[in-house]
């Protein structure tokens, strides 16, 4: 096998976000999965990089195509008793599911959440969605609620269900 085919894993910087624009784009324009109705510029997604680095984490899968995927932790809420709660999300590059690569991005993404402080992952998707629903709880996330007609997009209410981790005692869900 081509050592440049075997994809990496790694912090993501600002000279990511117009390859991360691009990717999270259909996801804006085609779907109800993010609530988002248009997509980040690069301009935008780095701010949204740095953002995220600076205290929590975003990382990216690259491969000999580029970035086929990312993974980010950002604040869950503004007041201060959730400084140590975050929340998370996972995007592929198209026809990329079910590769493996939702699950290694976030075995990179949680750890170093958690060695950042962070002691709650808190993750939303948009029903239905059973691909993120069957990831997160692969990866030992609990539901936690849904929230019925919470969004609109596309001319239907959209209902978000809730899953949390908590990251101090999940210490091993990167080996899983």
């Amino acid at each position: 096998m081509d050592m440049s085919s075997i994809p990496t894993l790694r912090d993501a910087t600002r000279a990511d976000a117009a390859a991360c624009a691009a990717l999270y784009a259909p996801y804006v324009t085609g779907t109800a999965i993010t609530f988002e109705y248009e997509p980040p510029t690069a301009q935008e997604m780095a701010a949204r990089i740095a953002a995220c680095q600076e205290r929590h984490a975003w990382v990216v899968l690259e491969d000999d195509r580029g970035i086929a995927g990312y993974a980010y932790g950002g604040p869950f809420r503004t007041r201060d008793a959730y400084r140590w709660t975050c929340e998370v999300s996972v995007y592929l590059r198209v026809g990329h599911r079910r590769t493996g690569a939702g699950r290694a991005l976030y075995g990179a993404l949680l750890p170093r959440l958690a060695q950042r402080g962070m002691h709650t992952a808190i993750a939303c998707m948009t029903l239905p969605n059973d691909a993120s629903v069957g990831l997160h709880r692969a990866l030992g996330f609990q539901d936690a609620g849904v929230m019925r007609q919470a969004g609109r997009k596309f001319d239907a209410w959209h209902d978000i269900a809730w899953a949390q981790l908590e990251l101090s005692r999940n210490e091993a869900h990167q080996d899983r």
